[in-house]
């Protein structure tokens, strides 16, 4: 949450903020910001408790998942992922635990791939990713009725730019996740 009264590199201060909608995922707010010029400027923000994605390496393949998505209406193919629900639990721990639920993976080793905000112009959503090696099956738990049907969908690894660049994925974190995987794996 930003402080009051902060002020950016560019001169805007935060005044404040009202909830606008408090949702299962998300909360919508109304900003309150004095620019540089002493103007006062409202913005709507959408605050969301972070996320992980996670690129699970198998052997010679990735292991992704085919699951619904409402605000697109159809299946969007992507990295294992979930949100950073659980106050004060390591993005490296909930990036396991979604491995785990999603497509029945324990990860030996867990490696940072960095992170990024998803979409700046208006939601503070950081998104942790992750390299998942040395892998063992374990007891899915899928959460929900889009985890109950989706489809794990293996990937061989030489095939992947491939499918980056044909377009078949357009998932942000799916993208940049994968990219990042592969030039950590020199592929």
């Amino acid at each position: 949450m930003t402080q009051l009264g902060a002020r950016s590199d560019s001169g805007f201060t935060f005044n404040g903020e009202r909830v606008i909608h408090n949702g299962h995922v998300i909360t919508v707010y109304e900003a309150e910001f004095t620019t540089p010029d002493g103007e006062t400027m409202l913005r709507d923000i959408v605050r969301h408790p972070g996320a992980v994605g996670v690129v699970a390496v198998d052997g010679d393949e990735v292991v992704l998942v085919r699951q619904f998505r409402a605000p697109l209406a159809t299946d969007v193919l992507e990295i294992p992922a979930g949100k950073r629900d659980i106050a004060g639990e390591p993005p490296e721990v909930t990036a396991g635990r979604e491995l785990v639920e999603e497509v029945g993976l324990r990860a030996t080793q867990m490696e940072s791939l960095g992170g990024f905000h998803n979409s700046v112009g208006f939601c503070d959503e950081y998104i942790h990713l992750f390299l998942a090696t040395d892998l063992t099956p374990a007891d899915s738990a899928p959460a929900g009725p889009e985890e109950e049907h989706m489809q794990i969908v293996r990937i061989p690894l030489d095939e992947v730019a491939a499918v980056l660049d044909d377009g078949t994925i357009t998932d942000a974190k799916t993208v940049i996740g994968l990219r990042a995987a592969l030039a950590r794996l020199n592929r």
